[in-house]
């Protein structure tokens, strides 16, 4: 998970200031570096200070209390060498999905290339900002610059997760993709389909925590069940790290690509 967010993050989300156009990609703004909002590194939102510290502990917590340790520290460090290897998979314009801290959106800025990162984290946008990448504060299911356009789709981190549904997603990520553009996701490390809900807490957490929201957790062979109509590209393991790589369809079924 790279900042998937809360629902409170999701229902409060808009966009920084947006500066030049990003080329190489119509329709594409750039992110000027803008004031924090009030409450951005508020300490009753445990992501958030998470971010502004570079270091946890933090979970994704079940309703059952089971939890999933989130790797924030990771996250808030450069790419390291599994992430560049990832990196040096895509093709032309990348779009990094729950972008989070994003080091993977400034690692691709400073080798040159067309990237924009969208979160709907408020501190995960302005982190990403300050590192010299371009973000915009936005879920994957809103609106997005240069829909159909993108030749590569990033989610990395469990952000496979995001929204609980994984054929919603997937369907979502190929509206937005080029036809037979790439989308590379990072898989668990185990063979698991699973969907839930779940909070991010720290360890400490006191007081009313942030209603549950929808998750997913996904091994590379239930991806490879949920991607129907899309074409594997291939599947590795890194560092313990799980990844695949899938093609989306050169056309939509029963019509044009969306614009």
């Amino acid at each position: 998970m790279s900042g998937g967010g809360t629902a409170t993050e999701v229902a409060a989300a808009h966009d920084p200031p947006t500066g030049e156009a990003v080329p190489g990609v119509p329709g594409v703004p750039g992110v000027r570096e803008a004031p924090e909002a009030p409450g951005a590194w508020s300490a009753s939102d445990p992501y958030a200070t998470a971010l502004r510290t570079g270091r946890g502990p933090l979970f994704l917590r079940r309703a059952d209390g089971w939890l999933l340790p989130l790797d924030v520290e990771r996250w808030c460090a450069r790419a390291d060498a599994v992430d560049r290897a990832v990196l040096d998979r895509c093709e032309g314009a990348v779009l990094d999905v729950g972008c989070g801290p994003g080091r993977l959106v400034a690692e691709l800025a400073a080798r040159g290339r067309t990237v924009l990162g969208i979160d709907v984290s408020a501190a995960a946008v302005a982190r990403t900002v300050r590192l010299g990448g371009q973000a915009l504060r936005r879920s994957v299911f809103d609106p997005l610059p240069a829909e159909g356009r993108w030749d590569t789709v990033l989610l990395m981190d469990g952000n496979l997760g995001i929204g609980g549904d994984p054929r919603a997603l997937l369907d979502r990520v190929a509206r937005l993709l080029r036809p037979g553009g790439l989308l590379i996701a990072e898989t668990a490390p185990v063979d698991v389909d699973e969907r839930t809900q779940v909070q991010v807490v720290g360890v400490s957490d006191v007081g009313p925590a942030e209603s549950p929201f929808p998750w997913a957790r996904l091994g590379t062979a239930a991806l490879l069940r949920y991607a129907r109509g899309w074409t594997p590209a291939g599947a590795w393991t890194a560092d313990d790290r799980r990844f695949a790589a899938l093609r989306s369809r050169t056309a939509p079924a029963g019509g044009r690509r969306a614009r």
